[in-house]
């Protein structure tokens, strides 16, 4: 097994990563920003109003997402799993 070829399966497997986390991090960011923002207009500062509406809004993008993501892992689960058997003792 040389070095690129285990350098490719760790940045497949970090853009994978990066892709299945992508959505969900930028909803809960952008959920973030709109909470922030009115707060900042009514003047609210409760610490603990940010986090239902985040967790509401990653449910929602689970809901909306997961099966994608899903198949994004399976994918990768399944390239690196044929992949042991093509590489021998």
């Amino acid at each position: 097994m040389s070095q690129e070829y285990v350098m490719s399966i760790a940045q497949e497997a970090v853009l994978t990563a990066l892709m299945v986390a992508g959505p969900l991090l930028i909803i809960s960011l952008l959920v973030g920003l709109g909470i922030s923002i009115f707060q900042a207009t009514t003047q609210i500062q409760e610490q603990t109003l940010t986090f239902v509406p985040k967790i509401i809004a990653i449910f929602l993008g689970l809901l909306i997402f997961g099966n994608w993501m899903l198949n994004l892992m399976i994918g990768l689960t399944t390239r690196l799993f044929t992949q042991i058997s093509t590489l021998g003792m």
